[in-house]
């Protein structure tokens, strides 16, 4: 009897009133998987093979627009979803109506596996975790949300999911994928505790969204995922000099095709629309082969040797609002003197999505799993050793660049000083004059803090109508020493201010189009933020992951308005 591996994870649903969705599963063996929901909405897929793993993307149709429908997973007639006595409610498909303007975004990045149930945890109540326990509290056997407590409001659950960047740990793994790997392989011999192949990618998946609690989650909220330096190696891209560094050692070729291969079918896939699944020419051909291993190892090798000629960026429409989500890892040109967080088609690719029919949304979400605005001594230190890597002080003075960049894993935005002000100028265009939307939001995450900061553009000609803030909110679930904490406060101190100013004027570099204050945090903890858009109004929720005394729950910290 065919069962089901992993999942299932509701990635896709329509917001044009078409009453589709897709369904991604990973099943122990070859199967026709099927997705049967209580409203009669269907569909059905036969697996795909790579690497030994079998997979589908399941495209529903039929879904009626402004209700949710319980789903049953069923393979080879087989129903093994849901779970018999599962103590979750029903998982459940939302088909919005079409022209709905109010959405639900919860986002948030970094987040280890959690251990299993009833052993201790390390780093605190998982975010993720703690938000399905509380939607499953608060939602009926159809689907609703509803208020608890004593007359009190329930919180309603998300619209959708944006995870931002290391969904996995590939150089992080638990003592318990340590004991799993040391069963296949000599961890003495590098990558040691490190996964090496797709084998172990796959595994990392397994621990981190077998978790029961997670599992369901993402059953039943949609998802949208980015990948980050982690789901591929601590400082992924940080230089021309690093990549050359790493293609030297003799496990980094299967480790990183392994990584964007894994990538592509767990998290890529399920952020397309089944219309771009239909031409995407990879996925046909690797559906089409009994085992499509060596197609989509080609196309990793492809995409590690050319980044530019793929893309893992993409845009979603949520009614009025719209969400681009950049690549800001692997899309990158780190020639040193051409260095470009984002190649000149991606760059061009991500100006159209954000220009595209503006006036037609009333909310702009530009995710990147790096923030584009830092504390000011953090993006001052980026942009200092940016010039020194560049030769502004000689080589020397290069070197030592090279070194503290690593070190000190200064490679976000401000590190490739062109990229942060083409940004920023893309920014002020989308968000001025006619047809502005009332917010623009730059989601990130990576800095194991959460902060709100807000831009002004210094020539006072350029500033946006729109409300322009940068979002950032990490981790999920993870931990951030002592150290780091009093690192991330002194880097939005007025000293601190002052001392990246002066070591802007040793590298020579020049005057920003953008200042910026925080206006919220820091906070420290495993968190999720949560944006509230209806119509041309925009509220801001921050929960930390808290242990009360009847367990784990989200905790509101911070609650505000965006757009009134």
């Amino acid at each position: 009897m065919t069962g089901l591996r992993l999942g299932p994870l509701l990635r896709y649903v329509d917001w044009d009133g078409r009453g589709t969705a897709t369904v991604w599963v990973e099943t122990d063996r070859p199967c026709t998987a099927e997705v049967r929901c209580e409203d009669g909405a269907y569909g059905t897929s036969r697996t795909f093979t790579v690497a030994g793993h079998h997979y589908a993307l399941i495209p529903v149709t039929g879904l009626t627009p402004g209700t949710a429908t319980p789903y049953d997973v069923v393979l080879d007639d087989h129903r093994v979803w849901p779970p018999e006595e599962s103590r979750f409610p029903p998982s459940v498909i939302r088909s919005p109506l079409a022209g709905a303007t109010d959405l639900q975004v919860s986002f948030g990045s970094c987040r280890w596996a959690s251990p299993p149930r009833g052993e201790p945890d390390p780093v605190g109540p998982d975010a993720l975790d703690t938000l399905a326990l509380r939607i499953a509290a608060e939602t009926t056997a159809t689907g609703d949300t509803v208020p608890t407590g004593s007359g009190g409001r329930g919180h309603e659950r998300p619209d959708v999911l944006l995870l931002i960047g290391d969904q996995v740990y590939a150089d992080e793994t638990s003592k318990a994928t340590q004991s799993w790997l040391a069963k296949r392989r000599d961890l003495k011999e590098p990558p040691g505790e490190q996964v090496a192949d797709y084998e172990e990618y796959s595994h990392l998946y397994d621990e981190s969204w077998g978790d029961p609690d997670v599992r369901w989650l993402l059953s039943t909220v949609p998802s949208c995922m980015i990948f980050d330096d982690h789901d591929l190696i601590d400082d992924w891209n940080t230089s021309d000099a690093w990549v050359a560094d790493m293609r030297a050692k003799p496990w980094w070729q299967e480790r990183v095709l392994s990584g964007l291969m894994s990538y592509w079918v767990y998290q890529h896939l399920g952020n397309l629309s089944p219309d771009e699944l239909e031409t995407d020419e990879v996925y046909a051909e690797v559906r089409a082969r009994s085992d499509g291993t060596d197609r989509l190892r080609e196309f990793a090798a492809e995409a590690d040797r050319d980044p530019a000629c793929v893309r893992w960026s993409y845009r979603r429409d949520f009614g009025r609002t719209r969400l681009v989500m950049v690549d800001s890892r692997a899309a990158r040109v780190l020639e040193e003197r051409e260095r470009a967080m984002l190649d000149e088609g991606e760059e061009r690719w991500v100006r159209e999505q954000v220009l595209d029919e503006r006036g037609s949304y009333d909310h702009l979400l530009l995710g990147t799993s790096l923030p584009w605005l830092l504390p000011p001594f953090i993006h001052d230190v980026e942009s200092w050793d940016s010039a020194l890597c560049g030769g502004e002080r000689g080589p020397r003075w290069a070197r030592f660049g090279e070194w503290l960049r690593r070190a000190a894993d200064l490679e976000h935005w401000a590190a490739f000083p062109k990229s942060f002000e083409r940004l920023a100028a893309l920014i002020a265009e989308a968000g001025g004059g006619p047809g502005a939307p009332a917010t623009l939001c730059v989601l990130s995450g990576d800095v194991h803090h959460a902060y709100v900061a807000e831009p002004r553009w210094t020539d006072g000609t350029n500033q946006p109508d729109a409300h322009v803030v940068q979002l950032t909110c990490s981790p999920v679930h993870n931990s951030i020493p002592a150290s780091m904490k009093i690192g991330f406060r002194f880097g939005w101190s007025r000293v601190g201010r002052g001392l990246g100013r002066a070591l802007k004027r040793h590298g020579r570099v020049g005057r920003s189009a953008v200042t910026w204050r925080r206006t919220g945090g820091p906070w420290f903890g495993n968190q999720l933020m949560t944006l509230t858009l209806r119509g041309r109004s925009a509220g801001l929720r921050l929960d930390h992951a808290l242990v009360r005394e009847s367990g784990a729950e989200l905790v509101t910290v911070q609650e505000r308005t965006l757009a009134p």
